[in-house]
């Protein structure tokens, strides 16, 4: 009989090996998620974002201005009143820091905002909105406010059992302090006793800066991503959640158009599911980038943004432009960035216009952060050029307003990003491809369909198709569908959609499909029932109807040759239109609050 080679024994010892070196795996890989992973990011790491998105009011749509340099109201006030002088729009005026004694005391520093109480009515009075920056930190040391060391309020706050981890401190960028306890009635009654007053002046949303990120304790000599509260452990995401869910729905208590403007994404690898809960995320930013193009480069000594005081790095308009994208990707409806980058002194002038362009096809228009705001005292060209597209943002709020209704309702967000660099969609009508490079050249790529330039639009173009064109400054790389129902307010004449005759009528921009019936809802703010607006081709003509509710409307249509006839719910219209063979446009207005049927033959 021949003898055991031993091989059995030394396999069966082999496969136990492996078996207990994968099970080791398996612990090593739920220690490293439950430890790291789901702190940060959640179990599944999306799943508490799949929520329903905020119905933003529509004044947060409009232009919002900020600046980082002066932080008082005098600077404010000349702001905002060379603005008006200049003609350019701002609806919101965003406080950044400092504005309070300390951080987070919400007690206003009357050396820089003299006078309170009057001058936050005041704003509101003139027709701004007013958001005001916060953080979730109870300081004891600060950076730049009028308190710098504030020890005894700190301790008051964490003796009274108010703050996560009791003494516990963390280093953040406006000094050294703990994080209030969301989960602690009592530290809640406080923490909102402090910030009633504001509250009481006419506040309209708190910026909330990402300070929620730094929520953490140690574990020994070891940092995890956990702290201590008055329900037990939390994490950095449940923390988070806290912050942005817990200040938007307190805001809502005291004002019904209350808004947060929070951080959706902020780098691919800094919170990939996003900062904000979706059903706290009315408004967002992505952020802090430079006054720069570049991307993925060091600074060059000659910078002259080189060395911001806040935060160094040499990401530019490409980093706002992946990180608004990735957030759009996740489902975030309402995002922006600061036009022209946040961090620098000095902005170049043709990405401030570029940047400002960009905003425009965003939720956000936010105009603000270090450098020169005053375009009056900037070039000629940055001001007309801005102004106009200031104009053009503010006109489209009906569009973004209808489109961010039917996000809410379950919708595709505003943008959608699709093939192409950095390309994407504008609510259901536009194709946008922004510029990210110092020149005029684009390439740009055209998805299916019939599409014209929005600034040149007299051109069909077929897609799909890629081309390189070039965008002299005062136009920008935006395409509009064939079927297009676009509603706008114009008030102005500077996007040449309208004039101030158009003001009080609701603008409906159409772009007739010959071959194809097209619609649009309309939702406006304060009106429950809806507009339907529909575009059919009957023949060699055009039925363009709207039911629901009603509007005072002006149409402007794109037609290549004039009507022959033209009639309003069955009878001729003989006069309350015109038609611009050089514009190729067949404008319409009607000042009866009805329904209306137009029948407009060829």
């Amino acid at each position: 009989m021949a003898k055991s080679t031993g091989v059995r024994p030394v396999r069966k010892w082999f496969r136990r090996i492996c078996i207990l070196f994968g099970l080791l795996l398996i612990v090593l890989a739920l220690f490293v998620y439950f430890i790291f992973l789901y702190p940060f990011w959640g179990m599944p790491f999306n799943g508490q974002r799949h929520t329903q998105v905020p119905i933003t009011p529509s004044w947060a749509l409009e232009c919002w201005l900020w600046e980082d340099d002066v932080n008082t109201a005098a600077y404010v006030d000349e702001l905002l009143a060379g603005y008006r002088e200049h003609d350019i729009p701002v609806r919101t005026i965003l406080i950044d820091s400092p504005w309070s004694t300390r951080y987070n005391d919400f007690i206003v520093d009357e050396e820089l905002y003299p006078n309170p109480e009057e001058w936050f009515p005041k704003l509101e009075e003139q027709g701004y909105r007013v958001v005001l920056w916060m953080t979730s930190m109870v300081d004891s040391q600060n950076k730049d406010t009028a308190i710098l060391d504030s020890t005894d309020w700190f301790q008051e706050a964490s003796e009274k059992g108010y703050l996560a981890g009791g003494d516990y401190q963390v280093k953040w960028w406006k000094g050294r302090g703990g994080f209030i306890d969301y989960s602690n009635p009592e530290a809640m009654q406080w923490w909102r006793g402090m910030q009633h007053q504001v509250f009481d002046w006419g506040i309209d949303g708190w910026k909330l800066d990402g300070s929620a990120t730094f929520f953490s304790s140690f574990w020994g000599k070891f940092p995890i991503p956990y702290q201590k509260t008055a329900e037990g452990w939390m994490t950095t995401r449940e923390y988070m959640d806290h912050y942005y869910r817990d200040e938007y729905q307190h805001g809502l208590t005291q004002n019904p158009e209350f808004v947060t403007l929070a951080r959706s994404i902020d780098r691919p690898f800094t919170h990939p599911e996003g900062f904000a809960p979706f059903d706290a995320a009315p408004v967002t930013w992505v952020g802090d980038q430079r006054h720069t193009w570049k991307s993925r480069e060091s600074p060059h000594e000659d910078d002259p943004g080189k060395g911001d005081l806040v935060r160094e790095g040499a990401e530019g308009i490409e980093e706002a432009l992946r990180d608004i994208l990735h957030a759009a990707d996740l489902g975030y409806c309402v995002i922006g960035s600061d036009v022209a980058g946040f961090s620098g002194s000095e902005i170049p002038p043709r990405l401030y216009i570029r940047w400002a362009q960009f905003s425009t096809f965003c939720g956000l228009f936010l105009n603000g952060g270090h450098g020169e705001r005053r375009l009056w005292k900037r070039s000629e060209q940055e001001l007309d050029i801005i102004r106009k597209f200031s104009w053009l943002h503010t006109e489209l709020v009906p569009f973004m307003y209808s489109r961010i209704v039917a996000c809410h309702h379950g919708g595709p967000p505003l943008m959608e990003p699709i093939e192409g660099e950095y390309h994407y969609l504008f609510g259901d009508a536009f194709l946008v491809a922004p510029i990210y490079r110092d020149s005029l050249e684009r390439e740009v790529h055209l998805p299916p369909g019939r599409w014209r330039n929005f600034f040149d639009d007299q051109e069909v173009l077929e897609g799909p198709k890629v081309f390189t064109h070039e965008f002299p400054l005062e136009e920008f790389p935006v395409y509009v569908r064939e079927g297009a129902i676009i509603p706008m307010n114009v008030s102005r004449a500077y996007t040449g959609i309208g004039d101030a005759s158009s003001e009080g009528f609701l603008t409906l921009n159409l772009y007739p499909d010959l071959n194809e019936s097209s619609s649009f809802e309309l939702h406006s703010e304060g009106i429950e029932e809806s507009t339907i607006i529909e575009m059919n081709p009957q023949g060699n003509g055009l039925e363009v109807s709207l039911t629901g509710s009603p509007h005072l409307h002006r149409l402007r249509v794109l037609v290549e040759e004039p009507p022959t006839q033209i009639s309003l719910n069955g009878f001729p219209m003989n006069t309350g239109w015109e038609y611009s063979e050089e514009e190729a446009r067949l404008t319409i207005q009607n000042s009866r609050w009805e329904s209306a049927v137009y029948r407009i033959d060829f």
